[in-house]
């Protein structure tokens, strides 16, 4: 990792009659729209899915940096972020996030020290510790077993 601090730069342009394009460097540019339930077309990326995008993916990075530095081994995690939209103290905002993980790992693969490595992630992700609030964390480690793996040829 390079010395913090860090700085990250997106560019926005909109117009009257048009949905924002976001930009930055060495990045394919994107729009974004207003989600369904603000009046939007409900087919393009909103601030808010990028919002519980931005930690889910966070975490899903966080672990395989985790993993990679104690020698873990897994095979596949999916993680399904479900993000509450709400009203409190007079504002609109985020009032939880939850990320329900699965994570696959091979048969030898202690599946304790699996779920400790992902509970670990989850402190240590930059985007999750920069909400109001904690995102709930809910594991389920799967072991794979090695009966029901494809025979090598």
């Amino acid at each position: 990792m390079k010395p913090l601090p860090h700085r990250y730069n997106v560019t926005l342009t909109f117009g009257e009659h048009s949905y924002p394009v976001l930009t930055s460097d060495r990045l394919e540019p994107f729009t974004s729209a207003p989600p369904e339930p603000f009046d939007g077309p409900g087919n393009l990326w909103s601030p808010e899915t990028l919002l519980v995008a931005a930690v889910a993916d966070c975490f899903a990075l966080t672990f395989r940096a985790i993993a990679k530095a104690s020698q873990l081994r897994w095979t596949k995690l999916l993680c399904d972020a479900d993000g509450t939209l709400d009203r409190t103290e007079g504002l609109t905002r985020f009032t939880a996030i939850d990320l329900h993980v699965w994570l696959v790992v091979p048969a030898e693969t202690d599946a304790g020290r699996a779920r400790a490595m992902l509970e670990k992630a989850e402190k240590n992700c930059l985007v999750g510790n920069s909400l109001r609030f904690k995102p709930t964390l809910h594991l389920n480690v799967s072991v794979e077993d090695p009966a029901m793996l494809p025979i090598a040829m």
